[in-house]
């Protein structure tokens, strides 16, 4: 399976610079590439490999080609994000190279007569649809899905093995959900109810039901073993685009804007609101009831304990360094208060010697 440049820019634009006749059936990084292969430069700091690359074409943007020592056989597609220009030919590549499958329910799946479930859709092994739920044109439901009462899959979604998705929520066309990934468990929501101090203390904390649900907008992919709660009243909202990484915990009630990226083991307490074209690094923590304006960026391991209302990076988080200077710096933080007082107690010395010579 191999294709003509010009049969590339065709579909995906671009300028071909060299021979429009070459042809390459599979990608590879610069450094690896053959003469069947198409290879990408996104980095500047790379450009000495393109020289040396026996890839068959490299997508290049042109500030860069117009770097390239003059004379250069190579052949080149010159487009203006070559990154992106790869991830739509792959994604190419790999439709082209997948298995096709067979619209239809496996014979150990469980649907119930109430529910609707497009011709169109490949229903998996063991797979449970339950009362009222609604199953668009083109979805692919793998083994051991679940999918709760009255919730609606979008036309051209894609729910890798074990996914639940509880009752009540809407997922919009072209999501891909991956493996173990929970929809709209319940929100953490539960209100004291203890009287007392101490070993004399009663009472109980009384769960809140959550009755809201979880709404997810188009094309939002949502990694392996990631959990979205419902809302304790209203939806859970995930707009169009976002991306979310594996093992990320959003909880109840927040919203997160469109094109937003989430990255691994990031924990977002519930009520929070995060807005459009953010981009939040791993392992960051957000607190309840704050909001991110669109544009922010959070690094990872950072702390978000309050609203950040003007866009820009945000960092708390202390970068690595070696054992013994993490010690240094450790023990001055201890020592911090001390440093205080005696600064505060010079400046107060300082002052009254001034006065005095006043």
């Amino acid at each position: 399976m191999a294709f003509t440049l010009e049969d590339i820019a065709r579909q995906f634009g671009g300028k071909v610079v060299g021979d429009p006749a070459h042809r390459v059936g599979s990608l590879a990084p610069l450094d690896q590439a053959g003469p069947e292969q198409l290879a990408f430069l996104a980095n500047p700091k790379y450009l000495s490999q393109v020289e040396t690359t026996g890839a068959g074409a490299v997508l290049i943007n042109a500030e860069d080609l117009a770097k390239l020592a003059p004379g250069s056989n190579r052949n080149f597609i010159v487009t203006p994000n070559p990154y992106a220009y790869f991830a739509r030919i792959a994604q190419a590549f790999i439709d082209l190279a997948a298995p096709k499958r067979t619209p239809g329910v496996h014979a150990s799946a469980t649907i119930d007569p109430s529910a609707k479930v497009a011709a169109s859709a490949v229903i998996g092994p063991n797979v449970t649809v339950e009362a009222g739920a609604v199953i668009g044109e083109n979805v692919r439901l793998d083994a051991n899905v679940v999918i709760g009462r009255e919730t609606r899959i979008g036309d051209g979604s894609h729910l890798y093995p074990n996914v639940s998705v509880y009752h009540g929520c809407r997922i919009g066309p072209r999501v891909i959900i991956h493996a173990g990934a929970v929809i709209g468990s319940d929100g953490f929501g539960f209100a004291p109810d203890f009287t007392g101090d101490g070993d004399a203390r009663t009472g109980n904390w009384v769960k809140i039901p959550q009755v809201g649900g979880v709404s997810i907008g188009p094309d939002v992919e949502i990694g392996a073993n990631t959990t979205i709660d419902r809302g304790a009243m209203a939806d859970t909202i995930i707009e169009e685009c976002v991306k979310i990484d594996n093992l990320v915990q959003i909880g109840h009630n927040c919203k997160v804007g469109a094109y937003t990226v989430i990255a691994g083991c990031a924990g977002i307490a519930g009520s929070t609101t995060i807005g459009r074209h953010c981009m939040i690094g791993g392992a960051v923590g957000i607190a309840g009831h704050v909001t991110l304006v669109d544009y922010v960026i959070v690094t990872a391991k950072s702390g978000v304990s309050k609203s950040l209302l003007k866009p820009g990076m945000y960092t708390s988080a202390f970068p690595a360094v070696d054992h013994a200077s993490w010690n240094k710096s450790a023990a001055l933080l201890r020592n911090i208060d001390k440093l205080r007082d005696r600064i505060k107690a010079l400046e107060a010395g300082a002052g009254a010697a001034a006065g005095e010579k006043a």
